[in-house]
């Protein structure tokens, strides 16, 4: 009996994790989407930011596949999206010519300088809140 019922609250950690993941994925698209971007689309511009800090530094896309929760064809359409919307830019990896580098531009730099509040003031809400029903 102890172990359905070790079994059945580690079920119910599970679910409770994958709510508020989907509320606060839903909760970040509604947010930013005034802004033209969805929670993806956000994600993939914020980390590159933080992988490439400065103006013209470039990101191998291999290097997001992994970091983001999309696929890597998936992550490709939206890097396409992106820089069909002029946030960010692709190139061909000199080195090897099936790698393709990926830069925020100027005008990606800015939105996601402009909207990382908003997305950051969501997760605090949304994770204080998961905090609290936790300790319940």
């Amino acid at each position: 009996m102890a172990v359905k019922t070790a079994e059945a609250r580690l079920e119910e950690q599970w679910r409770d994790i994958l709510s508020v993941h989907a509320r606060t994925m839903c909760e970040i698209d509604r947010v930013l989407h005034p802004h033209g971007l969805g929670a993806s689309d956000f994600e993939v511009l914020d980390l590159l930011a933080t992988e490439t800090p400065a103006e013209g530094d470039h990101c191998r896309v291999q290097n997001l596949v992994g970091r983001v929760h999309l696929s890597q064809s998936a992550l490709s359409r939206l890097i396409g999206r992106l820089e069909k919307d002029g946030l960010v830019e692709r190139s061909v990896c000199v080195e090897d010519r099936r790698g393709v580098w990926v830069a925020l531009t100027a005008r990606g730099r800015a939105l996601h300088a402009e909207v990382r509040p908003l997305q950051r003031a969501v997760l605090e809400r949304m994770l204080e809140r998961a905090d609290v029903q936790a300790v319940r």
